[in-house]
């Protein structure tokens, strides 16, 4: 039997009140206090376990934001772009990749240029190449203009270094959340909540159904923990790779035998700086365990690795040294809500319209060629509790679908979607269960620049050109995966 403690108890002081509590300031949670405060929200709190903002992004290193973009249309914008229209301002040299204006370009020239770089040109098989909106950023510079882009916001008040840890329920409803800090236990109490952690941190203690883990084998049952080499030639190596594929092929194997897990350098935003993401599989990212096992897994096989890239790519990499490591995990799946609906693979291959629809993205997964997928509001919305959102990698998928949701931009899109639900909710007086979904889609369209299908502002253009390619549901594999449903069109 499991030795318990019996908690006494205790009287906890308010340390606030607001309209909108965000938990969790990853790139979901960031992107939601944002979007609820410029939705006309008076007050937003957004609590932040670490010093800054971005999560995987800004503190797990993963720096490339994919598929933004569909033939020459800019998909995913609203707030996913403008973190690089800013960094073109401040720091251009912060990002690397094709311009919004280059998007679904062919040119010869170009191509050779962009296809060195992972996610700026088509992935392998598309019916034709064209540059692709798939920006690789440097962390820091996005930590600071995330810290500006709140600190733009005089609604949102920020709490950092502060650690939700446990729902406040009335009956079925949130009313708060109990956090931990150098302060002690306080609680904040808001009229709606926004479970921005990624983990499932809130939503796993209010009673909500949720899905424990990922399946095995999947892209999602993996996790990492990012670091930088410095001092190599990036072009020079990626161009050697593409004259010789074999050998390429075999360096990447014999990398990864070196590490002891599946790992490879991409490229950063700088050409003399890679990024080494690695996939440990079997492990869970909300795993006490598992995650000292990738700590330590990881930061042991760095020595090696740079001493095989020296030894092995010399032209490359006979410079080669340790830039950083990442300060904080990589997590790519753990917890996640069993929503009002779930999504699932046939939402791909049958190109599924959804009354509801918050967000509409370009998705690496299930080779649609690109091709937006709609993603719905009720899969933020957990079933059984009212006031309660649930945006970013935890949302409601099945495990098929997660490892193509669970992206950056999927994260940035459901969680601007959702401040602006949990706006809109707080100013009508309506709780999450029958929010006035049209009023959140004309904000996220007209005044937040998110394009939406079937609105009156949605290009007829891109519109026609998706009719007539049947929104990728020809593809080979949307093919195979109707048929494996049993679906013959």
């Amino acid at each position: 039997m499991e030795k318990t403690y019996l908690e006494s108890a205790n009287t906890l002081p308010i340390y606030d009140e607001c309209d909108v509590l965000v938990v969790g300031g990853g790139v979901a949670g960031h992107a939601a206090a944002i979007a609820a405060a410029r939705a006309g929200c008076k007050k937003v709190v957004l609590m932040e376990r670490y010093g800054y903002f971005g999560g995987d992004a800004t503190g797990g290193y993963v720096i490339m934001v994919p598929a933004l973009s569909w033939r020459n249309f800019s998909l995913v914008r609203g707030i996913q772009e403008e973190w690089f229209t800013r960094l073109d301002k401040s720091a251009p040299e912060a990002y690397l990749g094709p311009s919004l204006d280059e998007i679904g370009e062919d040119s010869p020239i170009k191509l050779d240029r962009w296809d060195l770089v992972h996610g700026c040109t088509m992935f392998k098989g598309a019916p034709s190449n064209r540059l692709v909106r798939g920006p690789t950023f440097e962390p820091n510079q996005l930590k600071i203009e995330m810290d500006l882009m709140i600190q733009e916001e005089p609604n949102i008040k920020v709490m950092l270094h502060s650690w939700g840890t446990k729902p406040i329920m009335d009956g079925d409803t949130i009313r708060g959340v109990i956090f931990e800090s150098k302060e002690g236990r306080k609680a904040v109490m808001a009229k709606v909540v926004i479970d921005a952690t990624g983990d499932g941190d809130i939503f796993s203690q209010t009673g909500a159904p949720f899905i424990e883990k990922p399946a095995p084998g999947s892209r999602a049952d993996k996790t990492a923990l990012v670091w930088r080499m410095g001092g190599v030639d990036y072009e020079l190596y990626a161009r050697w790779g593409k004259e010789n594929p074999e050998l390429m092929n075999s360096f990447k194997d014999e990398l990864s035998r070196v590490a002891g897990y599946r790992t490879m350098p991409l490229a950063g935003e700088r050409n003399d700086v890679v990024w080494f993401n690695n996939w440990l599989p079997g492990l869970n990212c909300a795993n006490i365990e598992d995650i000292k096992m990738t700590e330590f897994t990881v930061r042991n096989s760095i020595r090696r690795i740079i001493k095989f890239c020296r030894e092995y790519m010399p032209a490359a990499f006979r410079n080669a040294y340790l830039y950083d490591i990442a300060p904080q995990l990589g997590a790519r799946c753990s917890r996640r809500i069993e929503g009002e609906y779930v999504m699932n693979t046939l939402d791909f291959a049958c190109a599924h319209k959804f009354d509801d629809v918050i967000a509409w993205h370009s998705c690496i997964g299930h080779r649609n060629d690109g091709c937006p997928i709609e993603i719905p509001y009720r899969c933020i919305l957990p079933k059984k509790v009212e006031n309660l959102l649930c945006p970013g990698r935890h949302l409601s998928a099945d495990d098929g679908a997660i490892d193509a949701l669970n992206l950056i931009p999927q994260c940035v899109g459901t969680g601007q979607a959702a401040g602006v639900a949990a706006a809109v909710c707080v100013e009508e007086g309506t709780t999450t269960h029958n929010v006035n979904i049209k009023r959140v889609q004309d904000i996220l369209c007209h005044e937040q620049d998110v394009p939406l299908p079937r609105q009156d502002n949605t290009d007829p253009e891109l519109v026609r050109q998706l009719e007539e390619y049947k929104y990728g549901t020809m593809t080979p594999m949307a093919k195979k995966i109707r048929e494996a449903a049993g679906l013959d069109w």
